[in-house]
């Protein structure tokens, strides 16, 4: 089968020909459609990632397939069961074989390349905005980083929360976009006084920033005292330093979030999420933006479009013909 592989770090990744993989006991076979793209596969391109895979290793956190056969220890799924997978590796692939526990059935109203696309940025703005940040209606929502992949479905999750949304984000075409899904505000990122265009709109209450740099420090000094401030990744590759008194002036909490880590850690709350966020999506009320649909053969095009940020939302790569 083919496989998009990272051989060794100074090298580019590229399609390899390897043997179709057989699951073990608690794993499932997968015939795999669509693959959805993340900045952390970028990170993990370069080695920087939280987590670093032993080499040769299949690029692709999330995807979405049909299972084609079950480990001898699985119950939960059967054979012909469309499923969305957080794998963290393996999705640039014609086949993977992955822990049951981490495949989601999907909804008969969900395409493949939807499936692709949702897991990760709306579960990570999901568990941000109501697990950790609280965010309540009628608060003021700052989205940096709002035409992105998860900054996006924060936008969609904030209005759909009830918070007034106020979205960030770098020229007229991408805030264009976050105000097509329920942005209220929009805020250009070349902006050269940020904490005052905020301060003029009220201040805000809960930050949630994909972009970090300098661009959060301005973002602190125009939120509320008892605000929230999550940083939620580093895509303009400057990790910003938080000065600790001025959290304690305001009255601050700066909340981390990995969603990656919830499978180990507390399945359960990523569980009850996920059933929420595939519940709206039943309803018509999330739809994922998807800006780029390349096939496998054109991967490494696709990588290079996340990187360079020409993208909108997600980029999904098809395995199959979906």
């Amino acid at each position: 089968m083919h496989a998009f592989q990272l051989e060794t770090y100074d090298v580019p990744p590229c399609l390899r020909d390897i043997p179709c993989p057989q699951p073990h006991a608690n794993q499932v076979q997968v015939q795999i459609m669509a693959c959805g793209l993340n900045f952390a596969d970028l990170l993990m391109l370069r080695g920087s990632y939280q987590e670093r895979p032993t080499l040769p290793f299949t690029l692709g956190m999330e995807l979405a397939g049909v299972v084609t056969a079950l480990g001898s220890s699985v119950t939960s799924l059967s054979i012909g069961q469309r499923v969305a997978v957080f794998a963290g590796m393996g999705g640039l692939a014609e086949t993977g074989c992955f822990p049951a526990d981490a495949c989601t059935p999907i909804p008969d109203e969900m395409s493949f390349t939807d499936a692709a696309a949702f897991q990760i940025t709306y579960g990570t703005s999901h568990l941000a905005l109501d697990h950790r940040a609280r965010l309540q209606a009628g608060e003021t929502l700052l989205v940096m980083g709002a035409a992105g992949g998860v900054g996006l479905t924060a936008v969609e999750i904030g209005k759909r929360m009830g918070a007034r949304v106020i979205a960030m984000a770098r020229g007229a075409e991408k805030l264009a976009i976050a105000k097509a899904v329920g942005a209220d505000h929009l805020i250009d990122s070349d902006t050269p006084d940020l904490r005052t265009a905020l301060m003029d709109l009220g201040g805000v209450d809960v930050v949630y920033d994909a972009v970090g740099g300098p661009a959060f420090t301005q973002a602190m000094r125009a939120t509320k005292p008892e605000g929230r401030l999550i940083p939620i990744g580093f895509a303009g590759g400057e990790v910003p330093q938080i000065p600790a008194n001025h959290l304690l002036v305001k009255n601050l909490t700066v909340i981390g979030l990995y969603w990656g880590g919830y499978p180990k850690f507390a399945p359960k709350t990523l569980s009850r999420s996920m059933a929420t966020l595939f519940d709206w999506y039943k309803t018509g009320g999330l739809r994922p933006h998807i800006s780029h649909q390349l096939p496998l053969s054109r991967a490494a095009e696709a990588l290079e479009l996340l990187r360079t940020r020409k993208s909108t939302g997600k980029i999904v790569v098809t395995i199959q013909d979906v």
